[in-house]
């Protein structure tokens, strides 16, 4: 039986994927959507990250026929209509990549937080952004970005 998910606002079929296919895979391999990264694959890394009606959740460990009736966001359906948002734009002014491999992962934990803590502290942001690894350690400009973009109006 064919799989349908909503997925930035689209809907994709996914053809007779096996069930248990997870997230992060489907996404990457049968849609081409390759902004979401694979870390570690259990979950722990955050580079997998994704929204599921808004809230951030791992890809890598959610199989595909969990999700039907979810809203899923990837890291290619924050900016719209090709305009960066302004945490993606604080991203780049504040040079925040260095590898870029976490990136995505962080962006999506840092958008789910901005929209719940328009104005976060340094704690919020500690507490929301602590699921992402950053190998190259990035985690100043991180929040550095995070507070720029809450200071936009």
């Amino acid at each position: 039986m064919p799989l349908t998910l909503n997925i930035n606002g689209k809907s994709h079929d996914l053809g007779s994927i096996d069930p248990s296919t997870p997230l992060l895979w489907a996404l990457r391999d049968h849609l081409g959507l390759v902004g979401t990264k694979y870390g570690c694959g259990q979950g722990l890394c955050g580079a997998c990250t994704v929204h599921l009606n808004g809230q951030p959740s791992r890809s890598c460990i959610l199989p595909v026929n969990a999700l039907a009736g979810v809203k899923i966001t990837t890291v290619e359906g924050l900016a719209k209509g090709g305009q960066l948002t302004a945490l993606q734009q604080a991203w780049c002014d504040r040079d925040v990549a260095q590898c870029g491999y976490c990136q995505a992962g962080q962006l999506m934990s840092a958008t789910a937080l901005l929209a719940r803590t328009p104005k976060p502290t340094d704690e919020d942001i500690d507490a929301a952004m602590s699921g992402n690894l950053c190998r190259c350690g990035t985690y100043t400009r991180i929040r550095q970005a995070i507070h720029t973009a809450a200071a936009q109006p």
